[in-house]
């Protein structure tokens, strides 16, 4: 094996990111993978700003330490609050050849091409709401789309606590739907800005115009990924080969296991680390 080689970093608060990972994986296959949930101080949606980014910054720290040159962000909160930070005020003292990158600018890049009303709704944390970070970044690529937020801080718990497809969970998937269309009813697209949302998938169908096109991150993130790479060779030739995968939690092993395989849609072993 090649020392200066490592595998690509993925993190999440928690499960969500697994979400990302597993279409990741089905683009990449021949990358390893390292992917690490910070459970034990999850949720990161209804957390300030300063600790979520102390929170991430921690995490790529430990992720640079085991080799990892190219670390992805698969999480919105994390994303829209300590992204940037990292990037400009931390990779160039810590390392400057190592790259962060986030999934809010690749779904901003593309998201306008699929509304013809030009009206997009979003529905996320609490955090990445009030970060404004999705308005701000597709206003770049289409300064003409009108933006709704709508957050949904009920929707993260029911998901983690395995209720999410319970009838209970029917009506918060209501009421932030409605609340969302309430705001324009011209919104014809919206997206899932949570990694954790696509499980609810079915139900949000249920709660929205049949013709509304609801839009995930997985395949978008992998799309951006796979282009990434054959654009920055420099980083791709430190990106190991090996069809290797390996989960770590910040929490209980066994925990993380039973709820990472609804994520994830096949069984993993986790191990433990301390930060």
């Amino acid at each position: 094996m090649n020392k200066q080689q490592g595998a690509i970093g993925i993190f999440d608060s928690g499960y969500g990111g697994l979400t990302i990972l597993k279409e990741i994986v089905n683009k990449l296959p021949q990358y390893n993978y390292i992917y690490l949930g910070d459970n034990a101080r999850s949720p990161y949606g209804t957390r300030s700003f300063e600790t979520v980014y102390q929170y991430t910054l921690q995490c790529v720290e430990w992720f640079f330490k085991q080799n990892c040159h190219l670390v992805i962000l698969a999480c919105n909160t994390a994303s829209a609050k300590a992204l940037k930070n990292i990037q400009q005020k931390n990779l160039p003292f810590i390392d400057a050849d190592k790259r962060v990158l986030g999934v809010i600018r690749p779904t901003s890049e593309i998201i306008g091409n699929y509304s013809n009303t030009k009206h997009i709704g979003i529905l996320a944390t609490n955090g990445t709401v009030q970060s404004n970070s999705y308005v701000i970044e597709i206003e770049k690529f289409y300064p003409e789309v009108k933006i709704f937020q709508q957050a949904c801080p009920m929707w993260v718990p029911l998901i983690e606590n395995n209720e999410h497809e319970n009838k209970g969970a029917d009506f918060f998937v209501k009421e932030y739907t409605q609340a969302l269309l309430k705001q324009n009813d011209k919104i014809d697209t919206v997206l899932l800005a949570c990694t954790h949302y696509p499980l609810l998938l079915k139900k949000i169908k249920d709660h929205l115009p049949a013709d509304t096109k609801i839009i995930s991150q997985g395949e978008i993130v992998a799309n951006s990924l796979a282009n990434y790479l054959q654009r920055h060779t420099e980083i791709e030739m430190k990106c190991l080969k090996e069809h290797k995968i390996e989960f770590y939690t910040t929490d209980a092993v066994e925990d993380f296991n039973k709820h990472a395989a609804t994520f994830y849609g096949k069984n993993i072993n986790a191990r433990h680390i301390d930060l």
